[in-house]
């Protein structure tokens, strides 16, 4: 039966080429339900439930409350009609040539249902012992190890001055970037999550910062922005919170005229929806107290809200910011600084070349 064992380091070890889809099949199936699924996920998986969230709590209740036989016996069925019907939505069209990778939470039993209808198909087929369970404890004792290979520049910058828009004109000169903020869908401030949107679980973030780091050349700067050891609702990793920490870094500039006009560019949904911007204030009450809080949504019912973008700068974000800079990150006081005007897409891209430049330079040097 060409079934073939890997670790979950092996997996890790062979990343990204395991994941790449062959002879029309995904490179690697998840056989877990979509909620967890959903919560966290290896690299490059595809979702094929053996069974699905409403299933899984069927066959679990019957494990608990009458016996592992009797829930043995309905899981089997319900395990035998849903691969079936991934047999004939997905593989089907599929090749000799597909060689999948199978996993599930940790037995093995979901995993190796589908691992063996595939096999006896004809299909060579790989499964990770351990599954998902595995895969993480490896992620995460190789992420110190991995970060201590490589070599970040900090991207420091009082709220406004233009460190994501860098970040991006970064990217696409094909720097290396790590963008904890994209990752973590958050704008990292009390005031920093978007619209309509959630952040993935912490073991997601996780499994994504693992794989970004992945793809990083050790021998290149990797450009990250200076953040806190939490980015919204989710933690950075300590080891790679303390590498950044010990960091160089760069201190961008700019007028608060110029910061305030930014601000209002790219987070122009409270300028859009007075309202959510007024409320999410409320959770500054407690460190600014609530006269000021409740000046500052008077203000924004006025339609002053450029005044109060400008007041949030002097009166919260640069001071907090300053003192967290000047106190962690030990790179600050010896950091480059950069006078920026608008912040602008053509003014980015001019420091971005100034940027790779420099690091050229110490490369050769």
């Amino acid at each position: 039966m060409p079934i073939q064992l890997i670790t979950a380091q092996q997996f890790l070890d062979e990343l990204p080429h395991c994941t790449q889809s062959h002879g029309g099949g995904p490179g690697l199936i998840d056989v877990r339900s979509e909620d967890e699924f959903a919560h966290d996920h290896l690299p490059g998986a595809v979702n094929w439930p053996s069974l699905n969230n409403e299933e899984r709590i069927r066959v679990g209740t019957l494990y608990k409350q009458v016996n592992a036989f009797e829930a043995s016996k309905i899981g089997a069925a319900l395990v035998a009609h849903n691969i079936s019907q991934h047999i004939q939505k997905h593989v089907l069209l599929c090749d000799k040539s597909w060689q999948p990778i199978v996993y599930c939470w940790r037995g093995g039993k979901r995993s190796g249902s589908l691992a063996l209808v595939l096999g006896q198909i004809g299909f060579k087929v790989k499964l990770i012992e351990g599954g998902y369970k595995a895969y993480r404890s490896a992620l995460l004792t190789e992420l110190p190890l991995k970060v201590s290979t490589l070599s970040f520049k900090v991207i420091c910058g009082p709220t406004g001055s233009g460190k994501t828009r860098l970040l991006n004109a970064l990217s696409n000169c094909s720097a290396q970037v790590l963008d904890l903020e994209a990752l973590a869908n958050h704008r990292s401030s009390v005031l920093g999550r978007v619209p309509g949107t959630e952040q993935p679980s912490q073991k997601h973030f996780d499994t994504l910062i693992g794989h970004a780091l992945r793809t990083m050349n050790s021998h290149q700067t990797i450009f990250v922005e200076a953040e806190s050891k939490k980015v919204g609702n989710l933690a950075v990793p300590e080891a790679l919170i303390q590498k950044m920490r010990s960091s160089p870094c760069i201190n961008l500039r700019m007028s608060y005229d110029s910061r305030v006009k930014l601000l209002l560019q790219d987070y122009s949904f409270f300028v859009d929806d007075s309202d959510l911007f007024a409320q999410k204030l409320n959770a500054l009450k407690e460190i600014r107290g609530g006269a000021v809080i409740e000046n500052w949504q008077q203000m924004i019912a006025n339609g002053q809200i450029n005044a109060v973008v400008r007041e949030l700068l002097l009166k919260h974000y640069d001071p907090t910011y300053q003192k967290s800079v000047e106190r962690n990150f030990l790179g600050y006081p010896k950091a480059a600084i950069y006078e920026l005007n608008t912040g602008d897409q053509k003014e980015m891209e001019r420091l971005t070349k100034t940027m790779i430049e420099q690091e050229n330079q110490l490369i050769k040097a």
